[in-house]
């Protein structure tokens, strides 16, 4: 069955125009806040009208809602970046500071959003970038499990050691969104990431997880 090009251009224009609000909502919070951002300032900001909203979202909650999914696609194709065939833990660990510094510059609204919202007003939006986070913890250990050592830890010692990492992610991206665009503090942010990285799987070697 061929898609018209009616309705091809129809589903185009609706994907342009629910984006439209998305960055609209985007630009908003970053200076307002998502608790403090209006459905008729998105709409203003994106050029629509009001009742355009609702064809696309119910509410505003679900607008934000789409931002966390948004947000963590982009997250998820950061490190898979970085976890493309690996032969060292120095090579992931370089990897991972490097694309974590570019992309953070890159698609610095996601992940100011982030940053900033999973402390933030709006509880249904803190619980999925609380609940996201978590999800992308266990992702992280399925992948840390194939590296030496870590395949005989048990389950939780994984999770930490997952969490650890995480941890460093978000913090050096908080960095990033904090910091002037500037190459030397950004390779100073850099070398920190790669730093705290290292001093971690240098204990790997030496942990034993209790039988379970």
């Amino acid at each position: 069955m061929q898609v018209s090009d009616d309705a091809l251009s129809r589903h185009e224009q609706k994907e342009r125009t629910r984006q439209a609000l998305l960055d609209a909502a985007l630009e908003l919070t970053d200076e307002h806040g998502f608790a403090g951002v209006s459905l008729r300032q998105v709409a203003r900001r994106a050029g629509v009208v009001p009742t355009a909203f609702y064809r696309h979202f119910a509410s505003m909650e679900e607008l934000g809602l789409a931002l966390v999914d948004q947000s963590f696609g982009t997250l998820r194709g950061m490190m898979q970046i970085a976890r493309q065939d690996p032969e060292t833990y120095a090579d992931v660990i370089t990897a991972s500071a490097a694309i974590i510094v570019e992309q953070v510059r890159t698609h610095r609204s996601h992940f100011a959003f982030v940053a900033r919202e999973r402390f933030g007003g709006v509880p249904a939006v803190r619980r999925r970038i609380r609940d996201e986070l978590r999800l992308y913890v266990t992702e992280l250990a399925m992948a840390l499990r194939t590296f030496p050592y870590l395949d005989t830890w048990n389950r939780e010692d994984v999770q930490t050691a997952s969490r650890l990492f995480v941890n460093i992610m978000v913090s050096t991206a908080e960095q990033v969104i904090e910091s002037p665009d500037d190459p030397e503090v950004l390779a100073q942010i850099e070398t920190e990431a790669r730093r705290q990285m290292r001093l971690i799987v240098l204990g790997y070697a030496g942990w034993r997880s209790e039988p379970g």
